[in-house]
């Protein structure tokens, strides 16, 4: 049997913080889980995304160490519009969270925008310039 892509896993160090910003992406997390060790809540599609705290990690890969100088990772929400590309990112760096990137026009012909989660995980909002045929 192939493997089946499932699950989408994050290590966080604050996992109320962490649920708080997902929640606003739409991520439908379960209410009361903030103080878990292990989250999981279904996305579209049938995958699944969970989150871990460290601690959880740590008992069972005690090497475990966060990334450092970048990320290797990226998650993308689409967007409505354009416009919406350009809300979305006013209203999460308005809630606090850190801009990466300000809303451009990329030349590959989306809308594009890059915050980052609690954790400093990048997360990119899109939308096409256009709309389809």
């Amino acid at each position: 049997m192939t493997p089946r892509f499932d699950l989408i896993g994050l290590v966080t160090a604050d996992m109320s913080a962490s649920l708080a910003f997902y929640r606003r992406l739409g991520i439908r997390i379960p209410e009361g889980q903030e103080q878990e060790p292990h989250v999981e809540a279904p996305l579209p599609g049938g995958l699944r995304m969970a989150w871990d705290t460290v601690e959880t990690v740590t008992s069972f890969d005690p090497g475990w160490t966060p990334p450092s100088g970048g990320q290797r990772m990226v998650m993308a929400f689409a967007c409505e519009d354009p416009a919406d590309v350009d809300r979305q990112y006013a209203e999460l760096t308005g809630a606090g969270y850190r801009g990466h990137a300000e809303p451009w026009d990329a030349f590959w012909g989306q809308r594009y925008a890059s915050v980052l989660d609690p954790d400093g995980n990048s997360v990119d909002l899109f939308a096409p310039l256009t709309a389809a045929p």
